[in-house]
């Protein structure tokens, strides 16, 4: 072990953190959440790191992503959020149409319960199979189909709803 750290792990760091940190991001809806989250389970993974190296390191911490994520959300009281009132369109032309519909997205998958939004983000933003979502998971593939069929019902719902309320 290097007196900096184990071999290879600054390296693994400075090449995946940005995607790392990405899927933090769609977990948690936060940049600064994100951040928090992604340092803490490279903090979990560093003491292991001789360990998994050489077996698929990202998907290990991947995993630690979402469980700690997941122990985050269990203990986070999720009460009201203070929201402003968004001001009137001033013409027909919306400029900010595509930041509306990715942050009318962004809430929807922020409304899913953890386990559904840890499918849709690792499914369709990670892009995982159904087995390997299901390894991240640690559960069955069967369950990660159904938590994904929920998760997109909900979504099918809720995103028109939400991009109303943001055009009105």
């Amino acid at each position: 072990m290097a007196p900096d750290g184990p071999d290879g792990f600054e390296e693994f760091v400075a090449a995946r953190g940005p995607r790392l940190l990405r899927v933090a991001w769609l977990l948690t809806g936060d940049a600064h959440l994100a951040e928090d989250l992604l340092q803490t389970a490279l903090a979990k993974v560093w003491p292991k790191w001789h360990r998994i190296a050489d077996d698929h390191p990202e998907a290990y911490l991947r995993k630690t992503l979402v469980t700690t994520y997941t122990s985050w959300w269990r203990r986070r009281w999720r009460g009201e959020v203070p929201h402003g009132e968004l001001p009137d369109a001033a013409g027909q032309f919306d400029a900010y149409e595509g930041v509306d519909l990715e942050q009318s997205l962004a809430a929807a998958v922020r409304a899913l319960p953890a386990r559904q939004r840890a499918v849709v983000v690792l499914r369709y933003f990670e892009d995982l199979s159904v087995e390997d979502a299901a390894a991240v998971l640690g559960c069955a593939p069967g369950t990660v189909k159904s938590q994904a069929a929920k998760a997109l019902r909900t979504l099918r719902t809720l995103l028109p709803v939400l991009i109303e309320e943001r055009r009105d």
